[in-house]
């Protein structure tokens, strides 16, 4: 058998494979330190805080947009939903989320206004009709 000092890289054997890592659920702590002087009597001053879509609440914009896209990109209803973040140590509650959903929609107005005038002035308009369905959703 050839010594080890004596082998050179002649090439290489490389095989891929499919991982996953699920999502995983983190809280972000934002920190405003206050300042106040010892000498004069202005009060306290606070940094201030970073803006969010949802002043004073739990969910980061990620985590709407991950809601939203669950929802209605891959059709899993807010229950599932729940259950899944449940199971990752998360107790949401599906009213919780359409709350979430609900003031997202709000935010989201603007947008789908400003697409909706956008689509209205297209010379054409291709789209999926699955026929008329009644308020049961059957058709």
């Amino acid at each position: 058998m050839a010594q080890q000092w004596r082998l050179h890289k002649i090439g290489e054997d490389r095989s891929e494979r499919l991982d996953i890592v699920p999502a995983q659920l983190r809280a972000i702590v934002t920190v405003c330190p206050k300042y106040a002087c010892r000498i004069c009597t202005n009060g306290v001053t606070r940094a201030p805080a970073p803006s969010h879509l949802f002043m004073g609440g739990l969910p980061t914009e990620a985590t709407i947009a991950h809601v939203l896209v669950s929802k209605y990109a891959d059709h899993l209803p807010l229950s599932r939903q729940s259950q899944i973040m449940a199971r990752a140590g998360l107790d949401l509650h599906r009213a919780v989320l359409a709350d979430w959903v609900g003031k997202a929609a709000f935010h989201l107005k603007p947008v789908v206004d400003r697409l909706a005038e956008h689509l209205k002035r297209s010379g054409k308009l291709f789209m999926e009709f699955e026929g008329d369905r009644g308020p049961s959703g059957a058709a």
